[in-house]
């Protein structure tokens, strides 16, 4: 088992604008006074091509998958929530808490990994959980430790217990389950994915313990994480406000390991944690501002980690 792969699933936007369906408890979001949509969708094409651009450029294959005017899914940036592949050659669908992001769903997306050698075995749907009004968004609610088979998940309206253990039971994971917090206007609310408070990479961990306000909680988190032997890199709330919980471990050319993340989050982050951080990675980052603003996510929601076996 491996905890970073070499190979990503990306989809280049042609819509991309604020989602209102998911404003309601993304926090991150905000909206861009004055700026017209199609500048919006200008700028974010822009982050998105040259964030593929500096990926490509470190030796990491990307699959990229143009998106579709029709249906609107301003969102599709980030496929990370819809959709994850494993090295058991399984694949999860993922249901999720937006209307609007349930149409970013696609076949065709199966159909180009298959035509990029491949191997899809076995494609486990969870999305009739909508139904019942119940949420689980891929890796974006999933932080997996893919060696030591743990679901880490801060459970929220778009995380599932119930749903966390099904996929726990079915992709062979232990779940660790806590309540990750941010403060919006002075109050206390709950974060809506677990990926923007913490990262797993193969030896360490960047995880903002302040957003764990139960003390039994965090304890057990940074016990699970210990065990593991990761070095827990801690980061504060202000720094997950500017997305350095959002990155992700991959490996470029010659299996070298990258931790990529934004320019928003290298900038916030100070120097003894970007030492932490290199004696174990390169670190790449790139601008995604717009990207950012608007979705309320960053690169490493922008990334789904693609494990299938080649045919």
């Amino acid at each position: 088992m491996a905890q970073a792969t070499n190979t990503i699933l990306m989809i280049r936007p042609v819509a991309f604008r604020m989602n209102e369906q998911t404003a309601v408890n993304n926090y991150y979001q905000k909206v861009l006074d004055n700026v017209l949509p199609s500048t919006v969708q200008a700028k974010a094409l822009a982050e998105f091509d040259l964030f593929v651009t500096k990926l490509k450029q470190i030796g990491i294959t990307v699959i990229v998958v143009e998106d579709t005017l029709n249906p609107s899914t301003p969102d599709s940036i980030f496929p990370n929530n819809w959709i994850s592949f494993h090295q058991s050659g399984n694949v999860g669908i993922y249901p999720m808490f937006a209307e609007n992001r349930r149409l970013e769903r696609r076949d065709e997306v199966l159909d180009t990994l298959e035509q990029n050698g491949l191997l899809i075995k076995n494609v486990i749907d969870y999305s009739s959980a909508e139904s019942e009004n119940l949420f689980l968004e891929g890796t974006g609610s999933l932080v997996l430790d893919r060696v030591n088979r743990k679901a880490y998940c801060a459970l929220s309206p778009r995380a599932n217990e119930e749903l966390l253990d099904e996929f726990c039971e079915d992709f062979e994971y232990t779940p660790v389950s806590f309540k990750a917090y941010q403060t919006v206007n002075n109050q206390r609310e709950v974060i809506y994915h677990t990926n923007v408070m913490m990262c797993i990479a193969p030896k360490f961990a960047v995880v903002c313990l302040d957003c764990i306000d139960d003390k039994k909680e965090r304890k057990n988190f940074i016990n699970h994480l210990k065990q593991d032997g990761k070095e827990i890199i801690a980061i504060s709330e202000t720094q997950v406000n500017n997305f350095a919980g959002n990155m992700l471990s991959l490996y470029g050319a010659n299996q070298k390991e990258y931790i990529i993340m934004s320019e928003s989050a290298f900038k916030c982050l100070n120097a003894q944690q970007k030492i932490n951080i290199e004696k174990y990675a390169a670190i790449l980052y790139s601008n995604v501002d717009t990207i950012e603003a608007c979705g309320g996510g960053s690169v490493r929601c922008m990334m789904a980690e693609v494990f299938l076996p080649k045919v």
